[in-house]
């Protein structure tokens, strides 16, 4: 069996607020992140999101960000699962910024 032809496990996940699904498959050695989710094809439980566009990450470390390749380039290794980010409601510094001036204010 030649490396091109061999399978491995991955797992393709994406959670909103009212529904999560992971998804688990077998992929050609090499494949990339985004042709797994495409082949998964969990866009179609979650036709909300824009799957080409969508952030997307291996176990909580975001893909084409801190020296990780694209999810259009980045190889999945046996056992990896992809992660589908939706979008933020709001911005988590400025959330923090928020409460600290409240619990301030509060003080004073």
């Amino acid at each position: 069996m030649t490396t091109e032809n061999t399978l491995i496990p991955v797992e393709v996940a994406c959670a909103l607020p009212e529904k999560q699904k992971i998804i688990q498959l077998q992929v050609e050695k090499g494949t990339t992140a985004l042709v797994a989710v495409t082949q998964s094809r969990i866009g179609e439980e979650f036709p909300e999101l824009d799957i080409n566009a969508a952030p997307m990450g291996i176990f909580s470390q975001v893909l084409g960000a801190k020296g990780l390749s694209a999810p259009g380039e980045y190889q999945l290794e046996a056992g990896d699962r992809v992660e589908i980010y939706r979008p933020l409601i709001a911005d988590p510094k400025e959330v923090r910024k928020q409460r600290a001036e409240k619990t301030k204010k509060s003080r004073e």
